[in-house]
C-alpha cells in the first residue's frame, strides 16, 4: 500500500534525573491515513485511531528493528475486534471489525468509544528478536482505550504509566485532531519527580484539544513536564503504513495447501467465475488476484 498522506510527528524525551521517559505524538495524519483505508464512522475512527496512536508510541520502545507490537481489543461492543500493529520505527497499521460502529454519543456530546468497544479482553503480543513472542492479557476496564492500556502496563508489566489519547472527528468525518502523551516510570525514580508527574497528568485529560488548538509536541511536552527538567533526544516522522505485498499475500494462500486451493478454484469455476482467487489485506483493503497458474503452476 502506497501511503500518499503526510506523516505524523513524534517527540521522545527523558527526565534529566532518569526517572521517566516521555513520548508525545501528533497523530492526525496517521489517523486520516487509516480512515482513507477503512472509511470509518466517527466513533470507529476514534476507537481505532486511539489504539493506533498508542501502538505507534509503544512501538518505538521496542528493542530492535524488525520488532513489532500488536494490541488487540476483543470486546463485545458493536466495533468488534480492534487491532493495531506498531513497529520499531513508530509506523502502524490497523483493523476494526465493524468500521461503521457508531453508538449514540454520551450525554456530554462526546463519542462513546467505551460503548463501541464493550467488555472483553485486551491483549499485547510483542514479536522481538528472532521471532520470540512476549504476550500478556488483561480485562478491558472502560473501553476508552487509554485507561485500558495504562492498566495493562500496570498489571501485566508492572510499569506505572500515564497515557492520554485523543481523536477529534470533523463534520466531514475526517480527523480534525489526534494525538497522545505517554509517560513511563523507569527503575528507581525520584519520588519528587513521580509526584510532579502525577500532578501534571491532570492537565493531559483533554489531549486532543491541545492539538486542535495547534499546539506543538514541544509545547505539550512542556505541560506534561511542568517543573520537571527534561531533555528531548529525538523527533520522528511516523505514518499509517501497510507492509502487505503481492508476494506476501500469495505465500499466505499457498500455506493453505494445494488440495484446499484446488477446491477453492473448483468452487469459483462452478459459480461461473474464472479459476482465480482474490485475497484482500484487512489492514489496507488492497486486493490481490492470482491465477491458477500462479497458485498451482498450471
Amino acid at each position: 500500500m502506497e501511503n500518499k498522506n503526510k506523516k505524523s510527528t513524534m517527540l521522545r524525551a527523558m527526565t534529566r534525573d532518569g526517572s521517566a521517559r516521555l513520548i508525545v505524538i501528533n497523530s492526525r495524519e496517521m489517523v486520516n491515513g487509516m480512515r482513507a483505508a477503512h472509511t470509518t464512522s466517527p466513533t470507529a475512527t476514534a476507537a481505532l485511531g486511539r489504539t493506533l496512536t498508542a501502538a505507534s508510541m509503544i512501538g518505538t520502545m521496542l528493542p530492535e528493528e524488525g520488532d513489532t507490537v500488536t494490541i488487540t481489543f476483543s470486546g463485545d461492543g458493536e466495533a468488534g475486534k480492534i487491532i493495531a500493529v506498531g513497529d520499531y520505527f513508530g509506523n502502524v497499521k490497523g483493523y476494526i471489525q465493524n468500521p461503521l460502529a457508531n453508538p449514540p454519543k454520551k450525554p456530554n456530546g462526546k463519542l462513546d468509544v467505551g460503548a463501541a468497544v464493550g467488555a472483553g479482553t485486551l491483549s499485547f503480543v510483542k514479536a522481538v528478536g528472532d521471532g520470540d513472542l512476549q504476550t500478556g492479557m488483561t480485562e478491558i476496564v472502560t473501553g476508552e482505550i487509554a485507561e485500558d492500556i495504562a492498566t495493562y502496563f500496570a498489571l501485566s508489566e508492572q510499569i506505572p504509566t500515564v497515557l492520554s489519547l485523543g481523536v477529534r472527528v470533523d463534520k466531514d468525518y475526517s480527523c480534525l485532531a489526534a494525538g497522545g502523551v505517554l509517560i513511563q516510570l523507569l527503575p528507581f525514580p525520584d519520588e519528587n519527580t513521580v509526584n510532579l508527574i502525577e500532578r501534571n497528568a491532570q492537565s493531559l485529560a483533554n489531549i486532543s484539544q491541545y492539538f486542535e488548538l495547534g499546539m506543538t509536541n514541544e509545547q505539550i511536552a512542556d505541560i506534561a513536564m511542568t517543573d520537571i527538567p527534561y531533555d528531548v533526544f529525538d523527533n520522528l516522522e511516523v505514518e499509517y503504513k501497510c507492509d502487505c505485498s503481492r508476494d506476501r499475500m500469495r505465500k499466505k494462500i499457498l500455506s493453505l495447501g494445494s488440495a484446499e486451493i484446488a477446491k477453492m478454484l473448483d468452487e469459483q469455476q462452478a459459480e461461473g467465475k474464472p479459476r482465480e482467487l482474490t485475497a484482500v489485506c484487512r489492514f489496507c483493503n488492497t486486493e490481490y488476484t492470482y491465477t491458477e497458474a500462479e497458485l498451482l503452476g498450471k
